[in-house]
């Protein structure tokens, strides 16, 4: 399957508008829509509008988006050179601003490349446990799509209220009904922010998000997904962190970064 039918977005006659039914299965478990997944269906946009793959998208989240509701994604290509696009893809619900996605798309042929970071060493997936949704009977979210495993890090019932050295942690994650690699699908998988700031605390301490920026390296086919969290820091209310998200060969596929709004969970 790829993003399209995986995300429900819809085109239109007109190329530059595209629809997202706000499903329940793209929502958190609090029932709006899930920032990976509005980012994820912006980023399809923008690449299908201007027929080139992503190279960056930065989105700031303005407002919640709550099923049934239908989201417009409106696309402007302000600038698109020989090998390099500029756009922007605005999302609404009616006369409500959801998201604003600002990014580059394109590719350059260079006979230069290299990674220079590695993947952190941690179990294989087969060898963690998977990690539970914080919603008891979370059968219709995001998250019920979504096979997570605990590579480094606790689990919700024995946080402790000690911080993890360095705000490390990181999960194994596979999405059966997705099993390409995509932008899109990196979208979702990079908004994790949240779960690595109540890992670093060892406390319930999640959030929503802010923004979301992915930079996208280089796409590989691979099952599990390493999401591979680093929060930065927590104050005034606000957590700062990035995400590398690695291939299961060592492949960095991308990064992320977020700045969130610090919440207890009940």
């Amino acid at each position: 399957m790829d993003p399209l039918p995986f995300l429900g977005l819809e085109a239109t006659h007109n190329p530059h508008r595209w629809y997202l039914p706000v499903a329940p299965h793209l929502c958190t478990g609090h029932q709006f829509l899930f920032g990976g997944c509005g980012l994820g269906a912006a980023i399809e946009a923008l690449e299908r509008t201007t027929d080139r793959p992503l190279i960056w998208a930065t989105a700031q989240y303005l407002s919640y988006a709550r099923p049934p509701s239908t989201m417009d994604i409106d696309v402007t290509v302000p600038v698109s050179g020989s090998t390099v696009s500029q756009a922007r893809a605005v999302a609404r619900v009616g006369d409500d601003e959801i998201l604003t996605v600002n990014a580059a798309l394109g590719h350059r042929d260079l006979p230069h490349r290299g990674q220079f970071v590695a993947m952190p060493e941690v179990p294989s997936p087969d060898d963690c446990a998977p990690r539970p949704s914080r919603f008891r009977h979370d059968t219709d979210s995001i998250m019920s799509r979504i096979d997570l495993r605990l590579a480094r890090g606790r689990q919700m019932e024995d946080f402790d209220g000690v911080p993890l050295p360095e705000g490390r942690s990181a999960l194994w994650a596979r999405m059966d009904d997705l099993p390409e690699t995509t932008a899109a699908k990196l979208a979702v998988l990079g908004d994790y922010v949240p779960f690595g700031t109540s890992q670093a605390l060892g406390r319930d301490v999640g959030g929503n998000s802010l923004d979301n920026t992915l930079r996208v390296v280089r796409l590989v086919p691979s099952e599990w997904v390493l999401v591979d969290i680093e929060v930065q820091a927590l104050e005034r209310g606000f957590g700062h962190g990035r995400v590398h998200l690695w291939a299961e060969d060592g492949t960095l596929l991308a990064t992320a970064s977020q700045s969130t709004i610090a919440r207890t969970w009940d």
